[in-house]
């Protein structure tokens, strides 16, 4: 009698059932795709991952923009889970309006593999085939799921000995009780098997690959400011000289932290070059390194933001590898590739005008972070990250300035991007509340590749009083600052200043991040009670 029914037919269940059918074939198509890419590596990316890095791609820069205002670092999870859901809801809607037809599943999870291989193909590892074959298993599997559960629903129940069935013998409640039954391990196992896949593909493997990495001591050593200072140590809120890397910022564009293995990776040099070559990891620790402090700042931080940190980075002389390749005359672009396909380009100029330009391999004492970049990325003082700090560094190119647009350039930003000279208030924190008296505030200053010479703070309309500065390591990194403020009772507004070691002082307009970095005085409301 089973055979006789015809499992994609209407009639054999509600729109209810067939979008359970829809859910539960789509989930697991999905999480099974998820496991069998964590299994075979990175030439099979996950298709949530491929399809949401191909709306980052084609997003908009204002659409991009609007994404990391609104929920700064949790964007990346908000898009993955967003994808996730959409294409749940999909399959719901799909299934609900075939009514759990098994071929109608076949067409829509056919349909979700070809667009996660159109997607998969802006990653430059993906190997087509191998997602190809990846996509149509996972569409097997789970078509098969919702061919199973139809079988579920509609099979009939044989009447016990001396029973009479009742009831519509083609859905009987024990039979409906089984497919949500059977539908909820679906899901479960789909949730196990979605959360084995993003265990395969997390950062174990080349984590513990990062750990066997012993970074060499440094040939040079650039100078070093206290860990703490008199007048500083003391303030509770104050930024640390040293960002510690877990603290520090993360803003890029991949989905999903890149996993390189160390042990096949190497660094190609190409472009307007004499003598291209590659360099291995082993290759760039043989080479003399240099440690020093640099303070990165992301393009889109906000005036008082946190996207920006101090770290002591260990690499090599972006200008050692350029001379060993010989840069032709006419170049005049440096551009960075990732493994993932991001690009950032900056002006040749940043290599040779004295500053520091690495091809970083260590943070803060050990190799680098696989979030930050390993197995090697480029550092450039006094540079935005989104025109020069390539994470998961795989070629440096060197091209002419008019003949390559990187990433961000066709989304709205600047492709010159130097870091504005900027200043932060830390302490006393906006709206915060504070006892009459004196009152330390205090905070970090940055301008990066021109140092901080002086700093202010007003309060109200009063007149602007000079800031003491802590120590700093050199020109290439932030300064903490304290001004002793004798606060009396009531509401106030503090605002800070910064001058750069080239006498330029930060301006007081405001401006947004786009398209070359905020500007304007960071200010806080504070109230004061009670009296001295």
């Amino acid at each position: 009698m089973i055979a006789r029914l015809r499992l994609d037919d209407p009639t054999t269940s509600s729109r209810f059932d067939g979008g359970v059918v829809g859910l539960v074939a789509t989930g697991v198509s999905l999480a099974v795709a998820g496991v069998f890419a964590g299994l075979i590596g990175a030439s099979v990316p996950d298709p949530v991952v491929a399809v949401g890095d191909a709306i980052i791609d084609m997003s908009p820069g204002g659409a991009v923009r609007l994404g990391i205002a609104t929920l700064g670092r949790s964007d990346k999870p908000a898009l993955l889970l967003g994808t996730v859901v959409v294409t749940l809801a999909l399959g719901t809607a799909y299934g609900a309006r075939s009514r759990g037809s098994w071929k109608a599943m076949i067409r829509l999870l056919l349909a979700f593999g070809v667009l996660g291989v159109v997607a998969s193909t802006a990653a430059p590892a993906t190997n087509l085939f191998l997602t190809a074959v990846t996509y149509l298993m996972a569409a097997v599997v789970g078509t098969a799921t919702a061919a199973g559960l139809c079988l579920v629903l509609v099979g009939p129940r044989r009447p016990a000995p001396g029973k009479v069935l009742t009831g519509d013998p083609r859905r009987p409640p024990a039979t409906r009780r089984a497919f949500f039954g059977w539908a909820g391990v679906g899901l479960a196992t789909a949730g196990v098997a979605a959360a084995g896949g993003a265990k395969l593909r997390s950062a174990g493997r080349v984590e513990a690959a990062r750990a066997d990495v012993l970074l060499p001591a440094p040939a040079v050593t650039g100078p070093a400011a206290p860990a703490t200072a008199t007048g500083f140590a003391e303030v509770t809120g104050l930024s640390p000289r040293l960002t510690p890397s877990a603290d520090f910022y993360r803003i890029d564009t991949a989905l999903v932290v890149p996993q390189v293995d160390p042990d096949s990776w190497s660094l190609q040099l190409k472009g307007m070059v004499d003598t291209p070559f590659e360099i291995t990891l082993a290759e760039l620790l043989a080479e003399d390194l240099v440690e020093t402090e640099v303070t990165l700042s992301c393009v889109s931080n906000e005036i008082g933001g946190d996207l920006v940190g101090n770290a002591r980075w260990l690499g090599v002389p972006l200008h050692r590898l350029l001379d060993r390749a010989g840069v032709q005359a006419d170049a005049g672009q440096v551009i960075g590739r990732s493994v993932d396909g991001f690009t950032a380009g900056f002006p040749i100029e940043a290599v040779r005008d004295g500053r520091t330009a690495l091809v970083a391999v260590g943070m803060n004492g050990e190799a680098l972070p696989v979030r930050h970049g390993f197995p090697a990325r480029l550092v450039v003082s006094g540079l935005y990250g989104y025109v020069s700090a390539t994470k998961w560094l795989s070629q440096i190119e060197l091209a002419r300035w008019d003949d390559f647009d990187a990433y961000w350039i066709p989304r709205g930003w600047s492709k010159l991007g130097p870091v504005k000279t900027q200043s932060r208030i830390d302490v006393p924190s906006s709206s915060g509340s504070v006892k009459a008296g004196v009152v330390p505030v205090a905070g970090v200053a940055w301008a990066p590749s021109r140092g901080i010479s002086r700093v202010e703070v007003q309060v109200d309309d009063d007149p602007w009083q000079e800031a003491v500065l802590g120590p700093e390591a050199s020109s290439d990194t932030w300064v903490q600052w304290r001004w002793d403020w004798p606060a009396t009772t009531g509401d106030h507004k503090v605002r800070v200043r910064a001058t750069d070691g080239a006498g330029e002082t930060q301006t007081d307009k405001r401006t947004s991040p786009a398209p070359n970095g905020a500007s304007g005085y960071h200010t806080v409301k504070v109230r004061v009670s009670g009296t001295a």
